[in-house]
């Protein structure tokens, strides 16, 4: 038995691009080999967040 540690999504979302921004997106895969759902990972990762639990407000 293989065993991998890969992690599947549990979700899945649906983004709307302007024109522009699909074809800045595309480029940037292109330019770096990269496929768009881990650049997007990536960025999402990058956020700040606040930890909004002292406040007890979601």
């Amino acid at each position: 038995m293989i065993v991998t540690n890969k992690k599947w999504a549990v979700k899945r979302i649906t983004v709307n691009l302007a024109t522009q921004e699909a074809e800045k997106l595309e480029k940037y895969c292109q330019q770096t080999g990269r496929p768009a759902t881990d650049v997007i990972r990536e960025l999402i990762r990058s956020l700040p967040v606040c930890d909004d639990s002292k406040d007890g407000n979601r």
